[in-house]
């Protein structure tokens, strides 16, 4: 028999996704899953501008996929979200909870008023001085923006139980559950999104580095249409069709081609460049591989573009492979389709309903 079930809500800039799971004695279980479009301008760069149009597409969602539950726990990532770690004097941690936005008031961009801080605790260590220190991955995140999810949430008759962090609950979802704690090498998990990637380093499910990008699938889209001179419609079906160059023939074989080229060389460096990053930070340990997730993880040679690049073997996803699959009420192919989507709200349930 089921545990408790939690919905774990994905707002995205395309669309909204959700997934109902139930915990019980044989693990995490799926029983429903799904993803309504939002209209074009609702949200953006992952940031929710339209309260009432989100909240109509999540009435939509709840009532065509029909989860048994209305609790949600909510993801947020966009260009709101600060995630950087900081090294800050030693003390427990109830006592660091009351002064932490003291102690990182000159680390975040954003006035201490305005925004909503946690920590994630990542080592302890003595600096040239002497002195015990903490090492976090310390996220800021502007009240105004998580409020204006919370409210779509709330006005499409939802119960939000928690805000989380979309590339921590991407950790939970990717993360090797049999092996938790048992690697010593690094994960770089890159979820890409219509208009937001995330970016998750994580040593044996702990989270060691954290990037959101503000590209996605939808601005390779946006540059074929662009310049092409045609309508979008037409620069997507263009784009999923050709996918990325595999050899400089097929880089000449179609005009879309080249400016697909030059845009995903775009954002390739810039996931290299974010692993460089962390690769470079104090505490960092090996990457082995890189797993992708997301809508825009589908492009074609999107994979070994990314692996020539970083290095690394790259995989694709599985958050459904630890997952009793109950009636979702979806075919095998359905699923499938699905599971690129699957990572973020199938983690953020996880992070409730576990």
């Amino acid at each position: 028999m089921g545990g408790r079930s939690t919905v774990g809500l994905d707002i995205g800039t395309s669309g909204v996704r959700a997934a109902e799971l139930s915990v019980g004695r044989d693990g995490p279980r799926l029983d429903k899953i799904g993803q309504v479009a939002v209209p074009v301008g609702a949200v953006n760069d992952g940031e929710v501008v339209d309260v009432d149009l989100v909240a109509a597409a999540l009435k939509r969602l709840w009532a065509e996929v029909k989860f048994s539950t209305k609790r949600v726990a909510l993801g947020v990532a966009n260009q709101k979200v600060v995630v950087r770690q900081a090294d800050i004097p030693w003390m427990e941690h109830s006592e660091l909870r009351k002064s932490l936005a003291y102690q990182v008031a000159d680390m975040i961009p954003m006035p201490m008023e305005q925004a909503i801080l946690d920590y994630h605790p990542l080592e302890e260590f003595v600096n040239d001085s002497g002195a015990r220190m903490l090492r976090v991955l310390l996220v800021a995140a502007s009240r105004d923006m998580v409020s204006s999810a919370l409210a779509a949430v709330q006005h499409a008759g939802l119960q939000p139980v928690s805000v989380d962090l979309s590339p921590f609950a991407i950790i939970r979802s990717l993360a090797d559950r049999d092996h938790l704690g048992l690697e010593t090498d690094a994960e770089a998990l890159v979820d890409v999104g219509a208009r937001v990637t995330n970016i998750a380093v994580h040593q044996g499910g702990v989270p060691k580095f954290v990037r959101i990008l503000l590209m996605g699938g939808n601005d390779l889209t946006d540059a074929v249409a662009e310049r092409m001179g045609i309508p979008t419609d037409e620069a997507e079906l263009a784009k999923q069709q050709l996918g990325i160059p595999g050899a400089p023939a097929e880089r000449d074989a179609h005009p879309a081609s080249r400016v697909i080229e030059a845009s995903v060389t775009t954002f390739v460096e810039e996931v290299r460049g974010s692993l460089d990053y962390y690769l470079a930070s104090p505490s960092a340990t090996p990457v082995r591989r890189v797993v992708i997730a997301g809508g825009g993880s589908r492009l074609r040679n999107l994979a070994a573009r990314l692996s020539t690049a970083t290095r690394l073997p790259v995989e694709y996803a599985r958050p459904m492979a630890s997952l009793r699959i109950g009636k979702t009420g979806l075919s095998a192919d359905q699923l499938a389709y699905m599971e690129p989507h699957a990572a973020v709200p199938v983690g953020l349930a996880l992070g409730v309903a576990s």
